[in-house]
Formats: structure tokens, C-alpha cells, sequence
């Protein structure tokens, strides 16, 4: 068995188990910059160490496939963030490719839940735009980091206190 499960968007979400929903601005077709999400899936398989698979719930559609109207990509993430045992942001903030908009709503909304965990690199193209997200986190005791890794151990130590071995 997989150490991760990988579902993507608008697929099946699991009923129960760990899982991690990776938020964070998603490159779009019209400035196509490769995607961090391989990454951060990369880093949550190193580290997981459960005795249960890891459910890592990703946003981005597999083989490009679209969603065939705006709301039902909207609802899919929104369901997958409220089922998710952690909720790890990465922001490498690029207002260029990758401005994040929509991240900083999402951010809001989650950032009080216990399950958010905050990941901002220091030298993405503009930092200076996350300061706002940092200080919120910071206030409320949600983990930040600047690592990528970090980021993922910080998700995985939430799931890890919820899901007893």
C-alpha cells in the first residue's frame, strides 16, 4: 500500500482517515509556471510516518481536465478543505503567475479552524504580500514556516495529534 492517496480535484473525497488539503495559488493556463503541489505531495509521502494511508487532497485537475462550470470546482474545494484533517497553505506569492487571490479568501476562512498550518518562501517574487497572512497566522498560533518541508511537517504533526496510532 501507498504511504499517500492522491485525490484530485472533483474526485471522490474519502469518508474518514488522515488527510492533508494542499491551499495555495494553482498556475493557470494562461501563464503556465510549474505547479508546487508535486512538491509538497513529495515532501508529506517522506514524512508521513501513520499507520493509516494519507489522503493528500489536491485542487488542481488531473490530466488538466477543467471543471465543467466555476461552482462545482468551488464546491469541490470547499468541501475537501472542511474534510481535511489539516489544511496546508503554501504561498509562493508571484503577482505576476501566481497571485493568490482567491488563497487569501480561503486563508480567512480557515485560518481560525485549528487544522490550517501557513508556508510563505521568503524569496518568492513578493513576499512584502504575504506579511498580512504571516501576521494573522502569528496571532492566532497557526504554524508559519518558509520551507516547503516545514510547511509539510507542520500539516502532518496536526493530523498526527487527531489520528491516534
Amino acid at each position: 500500500m501507498s504511504a499517500v492517496n492522491l485525490v484530485m480535484a472533483r474526485e471522490s473525497l474519502p469518508a474518514d482517515g488522515p488527510s492533508v488539503f494542499l491551499a495555495g495559488p494553482t498556475p493557470d493556463k494562461c501563464a503556465p509556471v510549474p505547479s508546487w503541489r508535486p512538491e509538497a505531495v513529495r515532501a508529506l509521502a517522506a514524512q508521513w510516518t501513520g499507520n493509516q494511508q494519507l489522503t493528500v487532497l489536491s485542487p488542481e485537475s488531473r490530466n488538466g481536465e477543467r471543471a465543467d462550470r466555476y461552482e462545482t470546482q468551488v464546491d469541490w474545494e470547499t468541501a475537501a478543505r472542511a474534510a481535511a484533517g489539516a489544511i496546508l497553505f503554501w504561498i509562493p506569492r508571484d503577482l505576476r503567475n501566481l497571485p493568490g487571490m482567491t488563497t487569501n479568501v480561503e486563508f480567512g476562512l480557515d485560518v481560525a479552524t485549528g487544522r490550517a498550518v501557513l508556508g510563505c518562501p521568503p524569496d518568492c517574487p513578493n513576499p512584502e504580500r504575504n506579511r498580512y497572512l504571516i501576521y494573522v497566522a502569528c496571532r492566532l498560533g497557526v504554524s508559519v514556516s518558509t520551507t516547503l518541508a516545514d510547511t509539510a511537517a507542520a500539516a502532518l504533526a496536526l493530523v498526527a495529534a487527531k489520528c491516534p496510532r
